[in-house]
């Protein structure tokens, strides 16, 4: 008597890598990390829930360096655009963004740090 066996079952097709899921603080630091031309290390962000009887949102706070001489001008661009910066980031409005601390030394190379705030409105 002959025993008839299955075929082997085909090997499964590798499953896609998973996408990590943006998250609105990661675009933000993105579309900053761009407006400084990539020359700006985020140091420190803070995120603190915002709301209004008409809108809800968030208050991020970051702090960002700047090292060297090129970084520096980046970092004086940075300062003169950001207020009026368009962002881009999907289901968000800036609805302010700010300078609100500056440090800048020269010595024993140039160096700036600076502190920006900025409020993002939930778009609805």
């Amino acid at each position: 008597m002959l025993h008839e066996s299955t075929p082997p079952r085909p090997p499964r097709p590798p499953r896609p890598p998973r996408t990590v899921r943006r998250t609105t603080a990661d675009r933000l630091r993105a579309a900053l990390g761009a407006l400084a031309g990539g020359r700006g290390q985020i140091r420190r962000h803070a995120e603190k829930a915002w709301a209004s009887i008409t809108f809800e949102g968030a208050r991020h706070t970051l702090e960002l360096d700047f090292d060297g001489a090129q970084a520096v001008a980046a970092a004086e661009h940075f300062i003169a655009e950001l207020p009026e910066h368009e962002f881009a980031i999907p289901g968000q409005i800036v609805a302010d963004a700010t300078v609100t601390r500056v440090d800048h030394t020269l010595l024993p190379h140039p160096r700036l740090a600076l502190e920006c705030e900025l409020l993002l409105l939930e778009d609805a």
